[in-house]
């Protein structure tokens, strides 16, 4: 195992070099990377700690420790270092996610104390796009949920979360950080959604969002209307207001059993270009 000395907590003066790494890869590293173009590396502001591993003097790979712990561009040194570093700390995360190789890696190192997760999806596809398809026609009904509207859209995201996560985000808090969640993503018009007769029928996010690119979240179409087309149709809307508003590449990432999304997206025009892991307790 390699030394305590191998990884440090980054300064806020890094700033520069932490984004330089996560520039390797815009696509993969748009979560965290929105996050520290916002916050910087204080980790109050953060919300968690950024992690350096250092060779020669010289910053080659991140770990993001807040409520999820995410490897970026970290070789199998760094893996083991930031391994040796989540030990020590304990778990404070709800999960662990990033690229399918290197979270595996990291969660085999750290599942003897860490253990046993709730879950591990051990591959979900990741998929991008850089342009419409002329297939689907976007859905002339799905907007831009207003400031207005959190009592009409709340509903339908914890549905969503509960159903793709298990567990319920009121959970807890009673899901005061979700809602606060929800809130800034529809100030910043960011949640679309389709409502009729004051019920949301579909419905996605922009979630990350960086000038390179940007990542669309939480897609969910109410039961009763599943089959129709409408997580298509409704993407497509998404997608146009992604590529034209926010980023020239949007991407996504779903659970490799759920066929029927993966479908949808790749008639939507997205394409799979790799896998993430997700580890969930």
């Amino acid at each position: 195992m390699l030394t305590t000395s191998t990884t440090r907590v980054l300064e806020p003066h890094e700033l520069d070099a932490a984004l330089a790494v996560l520039d390797r890869d815009p696509v993969s590293n748009a979560f965290v990377a929105a996050r520290v173009q916002a916050a910087g590396l204080d980790p109050w502001r953060l919300g968690g700690e950024m992690w350096g591993w250092y060779s020669g003097g010289r910053l080659e790979s991140l770990c993001y420790a807040g409520a999820n712990l995410v490897p970026i561009c970290a070789t199998p040194e760094a893996v083991r270092g930031f391994a040796e570093r989540a030990r020590r700390a304990g778990r404070r995360c709800s999960s662990i996610v990033g690229p399918a190789e290197t979270t595996a890696g990291l969660w085999s190192l750290l599942e003897p104390s860490w253990g046993p997760a709730r879950e591990v999806r051990a591959r979900q596809p990741l998929m991008v796009t850089s342009s419409m398809s002329a297939d689907v026609p976007p859905d002339p009904l799905v907007r831009r949920v207003r400031k207005d509207e959190m009592d009409v859209i709340m509903p339908a995201c914890v549905a969503m979360f509960t159903e793709e996560v298990g567990v319920s985000p009121l959970a807890g808090d009673g899901g005061l950080l979700y809602q606060a969640r929800v809130a800034e993503l529809v100030t910043a018009g960011r949640s679309f959604a389709r409502v009729e007769n004051g019920r949301v029928v579909f419905k996605a996010e922009i979630g990350a969002a960086t000038p390179h690119a940007c990542q669309i979240q939480g897609v969910w179409v109410a039961p009763e209307y599943r089959g129709r087309g409408l997580s298509e149709t409704g993407m497509a809307a998404v997608l146009r207001y992604a590529l034209s508003e926010v980023a020239p590449v949007v991407s996504l990432y779903v659970n490799d059993f759920n066929t029927a999304a993966r479908a949808a997206y790749r008639r939507v025009g997205f394409r799979e270009v790799g896998a993430f892991m997700s580890v969930l307790f």
